[in-house]
């Protein structure tokens, strides 16, 4: 399907959001992603009403990914529910486990930010560019960095 959504011409809006709402668990109104996008499985991830990805979203939803209503992310972002076990015998042996990622309403994710595995981010929160987030955030807070860090509430 993946494939399917990038090789679809990027104007033909009407495609794209029939290729979405096949794939994803929920694709919400007034939404958008735009190409190239990659992912695992797809149906474990629902996307917010009026929420918006730009270029390049990669999404490893072996674990639930829910994107909330209007959230805007900028180019590259990656939203990561795989995890590894640390221990080298079963990462030998390739284990693999997932924790879920909850992404609250109105947030923005910078270009290129990273969001780990079982990570919460709350309504309204900024994450910088480049930023890697670890832990969880609180609503309304810009946080920057790797990993990212509160500087400032709004």
């Amino acid at each position: 399907m993946s494939f399917r959504i990038n090789s679809t011409d990027p104007t033909d809006q009407e495609a794209l959001r029939a290729l979405f709402t096949e794939l994803l668990g929920e694709y919400g109104d007034g939404a958008e992603i735009r190409p190239p996008f990659h992912c695992d499985y797809g149906s474990q991830t629902t996307w917010g009403a009026r929420s918006f990805a730009n270029f390049g979203l990669v999404v490893l939803d072996v674990a639930r990914v829910r994107v909330g209503e209007d959230v805007q992310m900028g180019p590259r972002v990656q939203l990561l529910t795989a995890t590894h076990p640390l221990e080298p015998g079963p990462r030998r042996d390739k284990w693999e486990s997932a924790e879920p990622i909850v992404i609250g309403d109105n947030v923005w994710l910078g270009g290129g930010v990273i969001v780990c595995p079982g990570v919460t981010i709350g309504d309204d929160t900024v994450v910088g560019a480049g930023s890697v987030v670890t832990k969880d955030l609180p609503s309304g807070v810009v946080a920057v960095g790797s990993p990212a860090r509160v500087v400032r509430e709004l």
